[in-house]
């Protein structure tokens, strides 16, 4: 729904009609299409992430119990920059993979490829877009208290986001784009130009909807699995 499509195929209105076309024309499992890519790097990623986020926290003088936002920003912060260091190209090798029509089926072919055809900085073009959108945790064990917040902040955080995710969505898939335009961009700026060219401000909110409800569910579970082993390692 991010990419500025030039194939009628590749336009879609809504949730449902993305689902239901994506199936229709390229079949069921292109909706899970890239999800090799993710999980090579959601391990490591998510592990300097949450390692990266203890060791600042503690650094910076957290203390356990406490409410103390400014701290936990800053241990947030850092683990993010960390952790999107390591899974930025994953999520561009993703991003590849999931275009309409894409000619790649394979992580380290559509690797191999980019790499050859535009270089290392493909890999992290979109990385300062990236860094923008953090995510934040809580205090004390408590599973059911974990997933709601977690859900919320997961959800607030992708919509605010949204506007630099369908940036970051263009600069990662211009290598495959057919428009000239958009080959040419060379970062969020540019991109960002592109988007109130073309759409104005509604283009800025483009798959605001699979986001917000990818990222609930996604960030409740995320932050329950890590405060359970977190506990459990401890006791």
């Amino acid at each position: 729904m991010q990419v500025f499509a030039t194939s009628p195929a590749a336009v879609y209105t809504g949730i449902g009609n993305a689902f239901t076309r994506i199936s229709s024309t390229e079949g069921i499992r292109a909706l899970w299409r890239g999800v090799s890519s993710v999980i090579l790097g959601a391990g490591p990623a998510h592990a300097v992430h949450f390692g990266t986020y203890e060791f600042v926290k503690e650094l910076a003088g957290g203390k356990a119990g406490a409410s103390q936002p400014l701290t936990t920003a800053m241990a947030g912060a850092c683990a993010t920059i960390a952790s999107d260091a390591l899974m930025n190209p994953f999520d561009v090798i993703k991003q590849r993979m999931q275009v309409h029509q894409s000619e790649f089926r394979s992580v380290f072919t559509a690797m191999r490829v980019v790499y050859r055809n535009e270089g290392l900085a493909a890999f992290y073009v979109s990385y300062p877009t990236t860094l923008t959108m953090l995510l934040n945790p809580t205090g004390e064990y408590s599973p059911f208290s974990h997933v709601i917040a977690g859900g919320l902040a997961g959800g607030v955080a992708a919509g605010v986001t949204t506007p630099l995710d369908v940036a970051k969505t263009l600069l990662q898939t211009r290598g495959t784009s057919q428009d000239h335009e958009l080959r040419r961009l060379r970062g969020m700026v540019d991109a960002m130009q592109i988007i109130w060219k073309r759409d104005g401000m509604r283009g800025f909110l483009r798959g605001i909807s699979p986001r917000v409800l990818t990222h609930m569910p996604s960030n409740a579970l995320c932050w329950l699995s890590y405060e359970f082993f977190k506990v459990a390692i401890r006791e």
